[in-house]
């Protein structure tokens, strides 16, 4: 019997059964390795899918009609109209880009670092997958320059590259490309005739709301698909949605008809009762916006306070620009780490702030990165409470830090740091 293609239990989810089997023994612990964002369901999306309940008919799909033109008008107000007819909704975004890589076939180009699952969902469609660095501070975009080194090199060899996925904002970085690297990117995949699949399911969490990121789409609209989700913005993780937004061309509709077909293998269609308060969430009515605003503006608070952290100890970080992730490098620390701590790599780091204080992290290696980096991904998404209370108060809060557990939250980061270091521990947040 042939051996299935070896891939790894997700490293985020893998961390959170670690840590929550940890605090179910009586273990303290600090949760920074995953980045499902813990807060409430908005009672107005709540109300929707209380009374949707009783839709339990399979319907189109690709998605019922009303989400699919509720997500048509999102992406207008974006500067990226398109037909409601090419738009596919599934079970979450994370099932479309795997089932969009199985329409698309070929070998993938992922940016290095990128996101757990990209890699791991080309070997599970039977491609491989072609690592290509990011431009500093420009996370989530391969370099375009060697972009095409890499596309050349893998067709002199025999392989078949034909897309390259994208994150913009980025996970893990909390960076976003300038317009400039996105239009290369752009151009080089044109030029390479690859699609694009953007996975833009942060976008909404851009912190300067003047600059928002911007879409491959603007710039190769032909070629590009575009994914989101309302996972990120509107903490639903469990709710499972997400869509696509394919080409308005020949070749893009040619893979919508194999996506939706591979849809229908897989998934039949979305969840009917989600897809009707995701109908309402998509179509943006004022207490969608608002609460998005107060999460985007909770999440910037909480990163940067925890930033100043990373930084105060030594670490370089690049600005974070959106999300709730931070991609600190301890490079500076290299010596200190190995002599002090025998800390050597991003694993080992990982490893020691987990056992030691209880701090889960995920390591520079779980987002493709090879060689022995000290860099770990942190997220402060669990920060915002245990209950549904406290997760409220944070998204009013004037100042969030000013709340009891979140400052203590960024404060024991800064203690592990010292510990870490050997540095004083940062002055700590002034009680309010």
């Amino acid at each position: 019997m042939p051996h299935p293609a070896p891939v790894p239990m997700s490293a985020t989810l893998a961390a959170d059964e670690a840590l929550a089997r940890r605090r179910t023994a009586g273990e303290q612990v600090l949760s920074m390795a995953s980045g499902e964002i813990g807060l409430p369901v908005l009672p107005a999306l709540r109300d929707r899918l209380a009374a949707a309940a009783a839709e339990n008919a399979y319907g189109s799909v690709a998605g019922s009609p009303a989400l699919r033109k509720a997500v048509a008008g999102y992406w207008e107000r974006r500067g990226l109209g398109i037909d409601p007819g090419l738009v596919v909704a599934g079970p979450g975004s994370k099932s479309l880009l795997f089932a969009l890589l199985l329409a698309i076939g070929g070998d993938v180009i992922v940016p290095v670092p990128s996101w757990v699952s990209y890699a791991a969902q080309a070997r599970l469609a039977g491609a491989r997958p072609l690592p290509v660095p990011i431009l500093p501070g420009q996370g989530g975009v391969p370099d375009p320059d060697r972009l095409r080194e890499a596309v050349a090199d893998a067709r002199a060899a025999g392989r078949d590259p034909r897309a390259v996925v994208v994150t913009t904002p980025d996970n893990p970085t909390g960076t976003v490309a300038s317009a400039d690297t996105v239009r290369r990117l752009a151009d080089a995949a044109r030029e390479l005739d690859l699609v694009v699949v953007s996975d833009e399911i942060y976008r909404d969490l851009v912190y300067d709301t003047s600059a928002p990121a911007v879409s491959p789409a603007l710039f190769a609209p032909e070629r590009t698909v575009v994914t989101t989700g309302l996972t990120k913005n509107l903490a639903l993780g469990g709710w499972r949605t997400g869509v696509a937004r394919l080409p308005d061309s020949e070749a893009g509709r040619a893979l919508h008809t194999r996506l939706v077909a591979i849809a229908s293998q897989i998934w039949s269609s979305p969840p009917a009762p989600v897809q009707t308060a995701a109908a309402y969430a998509f179509a943006e009515p004022p207490e969608i916006v608002d609460r998005i605003t107060a999460s985007r503006r909770l999440h910037e608070k909480v990163v940067r306070a925890v930033a100043a952290r990373f930084t105060a100890a030594g670490a370089q970080l690049a600005p974070v620009a959106a999300t709730c992730y931070l991609y600190p490098d301890f490079e500076p620390l290299r010596e200190h780490l190995a002599q002090a701590h025998g800390v050597r790599d991003g694993d080992a780091l990982a490893g020691f702030l987990s056992e030691r204080h209880g701090v889960g992290v995920l390591p520079a290696s779980a987002f493709g990165e090879p060689g022995s980096p000290l860099r770990i991904r942190a997220a402060t998404s669990h920060f915002y409470g245990d209950t549904h209370e406290r997760r409220t108060a944070a998204l009013d809060a004037g100042d969030p830090l000013d709340l009891p557990w979140i400052r203590e939250s960024v404060d024991r980061v800064g203690e592990v740091l010292a510990d870490l270091t050997g540095a004083r521990a940062p002055a700590l947040l002034p009680h309010p």
